[in-house]
């Protein structure tokens, strides 16, 4: 599948999910605004994908970005940021969202898994709420210690 075909809209995210949930596979959520992404977020996003069959990624658009990280943010464009996701293997669909959270995708993908870095509390996940009610699993993933987008930007900052 060319990865351009993996950018797509909530329309299409629910006829996959619902032809994966016909055939008994699950599905996995995650979101973020991945404006650098770096080898944190693809482990971090390859260890969510073993948590279920398919992985759907949420991805803020540059004016979520803006209004949760500020001005100068992000650095990295929407549809750079969402190619780059689509063309990781492990990645099976993006999905742009310009709200701050992705609660109302949640709501309406009602995924198996729900999966965040473990720098989050259960309690304090956005949709974990609407995943436990509909019997499915949230979980939090380790992260890669010094690699964040913070870091990378601070030492492209600190080269001036």
């Amino acid at each position: 599948m060319q990865s351009s075909t993996k950018i797509i809209s909530l329309l299409e995210a629910i006829k996959r999910v619902s032809k994966w949930r016909a055939n008994g596979e699950k599905t996995v959520f995650s979101n973020g605004c991945f404006d650098i992404i770096h080898a944190g977020h693809v482990d971090y996003l390859e260890k969510a994908r073993h948590k279920g069959d398919h992985l759907i990624v949420g991805l803020n658009t540059d004016n979520s970005v803006t209004r949760l990280k500020g001005l100068g943010r992000p650095i990295v464009d929407e549809v750079s940021r969402s190619r780059v996701l689509a063309a990781l293997e492990f990645v099976d669909a993006v999905i742009l969202f310009d709200e701050d959270t992705p609660y109302e995708i949640i709501k309406i993908l009602n995924p198996d898994v729900l999966v965040k870095g473990k720098d989050y509390e259960v309690s304090n996940i956005v949709g974990a709420d609407l995943v436990l009610q509909n019997g499915g699993k949230v979980e939090t993933i380790e992260l890669t210690e010094g690699l964040s987008t913070s870091t990378v930007i601070n030492k492209i900052q600190n080269l001036k």
